[in-house]
């Protein structure tokens, strides 16, 4: 057996012998960011796909601990980080690229994301995505319906009332007003960098 390799036959001798990494490349980390109804989602997803990546979004875990039956609180919010960052942990030490899509509004979401990475020997990217427009973004947040149900959409004055930490950290910014298809072009590169 080549060292760094896993043998796999003693399990099934059917099944090839594979690489612990599959390349020596490190896996990347990258953190969507930005305000509810803001276009973080829209992006996250289309990066995830250009680069079959997994995309994990926070609200579909918190949603998910509602539809369980669990009040929501900040405890849900929180139970939904630490899920993502854990099943994005996994991920990463499977050698997979990882998108995680969350609004990562305070130092201690920040700070999770750098030590996953670190711990999982990850490349860590930021993307912050804002609405330049603040009619456009609110009526953005005021049209869509629950985006996953059962947790609700905030509603404009909590958006605007919502903690968010300035960055301080290199991290790109990008305007969800520029067309989608641009932004997801502007992202690749720099996450090629």
């Amino acid at each position: 057996m080549t060292p760094g390799r896993l043998s796999t036959r003693e399990v099934d001798p059917r099944v090839p012998d594979v690489a612990l990494h599959p390349s020596s490349t490190a896996a990347l980390l990258v953190v969507f960011a930005g305000l509810p109804g803001a276009g973080k989602s829209t992006l996250a997803r289309l990066v995830a796909q250009q680069r079959d990546a997994v995309w994990l979004r926070v609200d579909t875990v918190e949603a998910s601990l509602l539809k369980a039956g669990i009040p929501q609180s900040f405890e849900t919010g929180l139970a939904a980080y630490l899920a993502v960052r854990d099943v994005a942990a996994e991920h990463l030490r499977l050698g997979r690229d990882v998108v995680v899509d969350a609004v990562n509004g305070v130092e201690a979401a920040r700070e999770m994301w750098r030590t996953l990475a670190t711990e999982s020997q990850a490349v860590l990217s930021f993307v912050m995505v804002t609405c330049s427009d603040p009619d456009e973004h609110r009526r953005r947040v005021e049209a869509r319906a629950d985006p996953t149900p059962p947790l609700p959409s905030p509603s404009w004055a909590e958006v605007v009332d919502r903690e968010f930490v300035p960055w301080g950290d290199p991290v790109l910014r990008v305007d969800s007003l520029v067309p989608p298809g641009e932004n997801v072009a502007r992202i690749l590169n720099y996450l090629a960098r």
